[in-house]
């Protein structure tokens, strides 16, 4: 009985050492995600896009301030000339005008962030095929981001390799 549970635990050791070997040969590779969306054709077509956009919104917000500011302006040079109700039904107005170019602000920082991220996630959809195509093919049984690692060597980095893959398969990402 007990040779029985010796040769069974013998087995079991044996067993799972092989497994250890042929686990302990699988290929585990890093990819720095943040260099593709920055380099790959793709990425900088959304950088260019989301930027754009950006530049247009503060030159509107700067225009839309100018003319709070000037109605301010032409307000407080009124002050004397106005009876106090009309000036305060002024200063009243304005300050409505100022709590909607608020809020208006800030939905639209809100709208360029929503669309910041959903670009992320639509280039990150579409590089996703192409990394598990690219894992097959050099059978790799695990991407991990650089991020998430504290030293690795070098030739376990396959980043160049994907921006490659990437800038030939897409080379522009439409935002909405």
């Amino acid at each position: 009985m007990k040779t029985n549970f010796n040769l069974i635990l013998i087995s079991f050791l044996i067993f799972f050492s092989f497994i250890n070997k042929v686990f302990s040969e699988d290929r585990i590779v890093y990819l720095d995600m943040q260099k593709v969306m920055n380099i790959s054709k793709a990425g900088k077509s959304i950088t260019l896009q989301l930027e754009k956009k950006h530049k247009k919104n503060i030159n509107n917000f700067k225009k839309e301030e100018e003319e709070l500011k000037n109605e301010e302006s032409k307000i407080v040079s009124q002050k004397k000339l106005l009876q106090n109700e009309d000036y305060q039904k002024k200063i009243n107005e304005l300050r409505v005008k100022v709590k909607k170019y608020r809020e208006k602000r800030t939905n639209d920082i809100n709208k360029l962030t929503k669309q910041r991220v959903e670009a992320t996630k639509k280039l990150l959809d579409t590089i996703n095929p192409i990394l598990v195509d690219y894992s097959k093919e050099k059978s790799i049984a695990m991407i991990v981001q650089k991020k998430n690692i504290v030293i690795g060597k070098s030739e376990l980095d396959i980043t160049d390799d994907i921006i490659e893959l990437v800038n030939k398969k897409i080379s522009t990402i439409k935002l909405n």
